[in-house]
């Protein structure tokens, strides 16, 4: 059989660039003397073509196309080398099917051995990223790369973090990889792994059990794009139940920026007087409406990073139109939330089931998609769910603002023991959205109640550590300091070393100090306008009204907790290793 090329765009949320690539490496394949022909996958068949290339990713199901005959060609590949690409498919056809047919059966005796089946180690390639971009991100960089030299495995770590991407995995290393481990609790661009195994999990989960993170990605990584690899009946479920979370925080990481830099600019306008910012013209009211223009575009970045979200470059500007119309109809962030869901969804409904010819498939995407899921969210926010969602927002802003003392104090209670119960977990998360989202309706006491809870737990287990110093290892003395510094940068994560080793003791006496900072706050009457810095936002003047009466609060709940922990803490064996040598030298 001659060379024959049948070349098939599939790539849900890149569909017209997958198009004009496809397009590009069959006249490429034309200019050589090989027939070769575009089809979109709906119309495509194997007849006698001799490859079958899919751009961009291979389907879920192969169909009746012969898989010793596949080939996938990723999109970034294509891009920067189109030869090169095309030379690789056609030398290489099959191993993509193949591999993906082959995986279930490789993966239990791959998971018993530290090397690849060339005899080198088994080499990961991961990606970390969590909603702020500040702890767990690195945190989970640092586990990965520590547990991957005890197995025996080399690895790549790319932070995603609050400054951009760093350690940005190289084409050569995603291309030798044995594995992809995505240990992130947002959404980040796959579109590198097409073909490769793809593992998923939180950085929690790598950063606390890092062993079992290695072992499932080997038993359980999945074809990225394709069938499952192995495991596919035990990774589902867990899936399912982190793809709500996983989007609202993906929306709640992209519109933290806004809400630090408004908050911190209207902080900023009260230097001038509480009331300087009523003259027109003056630095304090062109300070109060930029930090307003920032309010103004939280809720729409948060429904259109959602809905990005959960459709891709699809999602994006019904989202955003949805996130508006939700501050048009005051239905505050819960309706952003609201559209933000109802876009993505949409979206990806219409991308998966809209089958059009490939010479209008580029229409799709820009504006087919767009055009629809827009038109359907705006109808739907207007007329079903943008009022009774607008009511219920209002009704728990006049509580919030209405309550009493003793409501107020039972608010920062909760708030302030939620920071501390999972150490930057969903629960944690829950709690901070929450607040965050108030800032919008001028409610400055829960963001209060939350930061502050959440400085505790660091700040505590640090104050244990030198309260009962003999009962800590050295390391964890070390580890306590470091702890001090993250919690005064309100990073809670900086608990979760003696977490994981101490989880029954260290989490009650977090819950108890928070719990207690959160009274302290509401009794104070703390307000805070902006969502994270924590001790420094006290540099910028009115940032937090009472600011001593705050830094009270947080004394107290972390000295709770350094003091109950101490108090409950076993001596560690190896700690008392030191002194019983000194003794015996003496």
């Amino acid at each position: 059989m001659s060379t024959s090329v049948l070349f098939i765009p599939n790539h849900p949320a890149k569909a017209a660039n997958a198009l004009i690539l496809a397009r590009k490496l069959a006249s490429l394949a034309q200019e050589k003397g090989l027939r070769a022909e575009v089809a979109a996958l709906s119309d495509a068949a194997a007849g006698d073509f001799s490859r079958i290339v899919f751009v961009g990713q291979l389907p879920e199901q192969i169909g009746a196309f012969p898989a010793d005959r596949i080939a996938v060609a990723g999109l970034q590949e294509v891009s920067e080398n189109t030869a090169a690409a095309l030379q690789r498919v056609l030398d290489e056809s099959g191993s993509a099917a193949q591999s993906s047919a082959a995986a279930p059966a490789a993966a239990p005796a791959a998971g018993a051995t530290a090397v690849s089946a060339a005899g080198k180690p088994l080499h990961f390639v991961a990606i970390t990223a969590c909603p702020t971009g500040v702890a767990h991100t690195f945190m989970a960089a640092d586990a990965l790369k520590q547990g991957a030299a005890k197995l025996g495995y080399t690895i790549d770590v790319e932070t995603q973090g609050s400054v951009g991407a760093k350690s940005i995995l190289s084409e050569e290393s995603i291309a030798r990889a044995d594995y992809v481990i995505l240990a992130t609790d947002i959404e980040v661009d796959t579109s590198r792994f097409a073909g490769k195994k793809v593992y998923r999990c939180p950085t929690g989960f790598a950063l606390k059990q890092t062993d079992k993170a290695f072992a499932e990605a080997v038993a359980n990584a999945r074809i990225q794009g394709g069938a499952a690899a192995s495991g596919q009946t035990a990774a589902a479920p867990a899936k399912e139940k982190s793809g709500f979370y996983k989007h609202l925080l993906t929306g709640v990481s992209f519109m933290l920026p806004l809400v630090v830099a408004g908050g911190l600019l209207i902080a900023m306008s009260f230097i001038f007087g509480i009331n300087a910012f009523e003259e027109k013209g003056s630095l304090a009211a062109v300070l109060m409406e930029t930090g307003k223009a920032a309010f103004g575009l939280m809720v729409p970045i948060l429904a259109g990073y959602i809905a990005y979200s959960i459709a891709d470059r699809p999602g994006l500007a019904p989202g955003l139109i949805g996130g508006a119309l939700a501050v048009q109809l005051q239905s505050g962030f819960l309706g952003g939330i609201v559209a933000g869901f109802l876009a993505g969804y949409l979206a990806l409904l219409l991308v998966k089931h809209i089958k059009l010819p490939v010479t209008m498939e580029a229409l799709k995407p820009i504006l087919i998609v767009p055009l629809i899921s827009s038109l359907a969210v705006g109808l739907i926010m207007f007329y079903i769910v943008g009022e009774p969602v607008a009511q219920l927002f209002a009704a728990m802003n006049n509580f919030l603002t209405s309550m009493g003392t003793a409501n107020a104090v039972l608010l920062g209670v909760i708030i302030g023991a939620m920071m501390c119960v999972d150490l930057g977990g969903p629960i944690n998360k829950a709690a901070y959205t929450f607040s965050v989202g108030l800032l919008t309706t001028q409610n400055y006491f829960p963001m209060a109640a939350a930061m502050a809870g959440g400085m505790v737990p660091a700040i505590g287990i640090a104050i244990a550590t030198m309260l009962a110093k003999r009962k800590f290892t050295e390391s964890e003395v070390s580890a306590g300091k470091a702890s001090f510094v993250l919690g005064l940068c309100f990073i809670s994560e900086g608990a979760i070393p003696f977490a994981a080793r101490d989880p029954m003791r260290v989490i009650p006496c977090c819950i108890a100090g928070g719990a207690l900072t959160g009274a302290l706050v509401a009794l104070f009457q703390n307000e805070l306008h902006a969502p994270h810095g924590g001790i420094f936002v006290l540099l910028i003047p009115n940032a937090i009204n009472k600011p001593i009466m705050y830094l009270l609060a947080i004394a107290a709940g972390s000295l709770l907790t350094g003091v109950l922990y101490a108090v409950l803490k076993r001596k560690d064996q190896a700690a008392a290793v030191a002194p019983a040598a000194e003794t015996v030298a003496g």
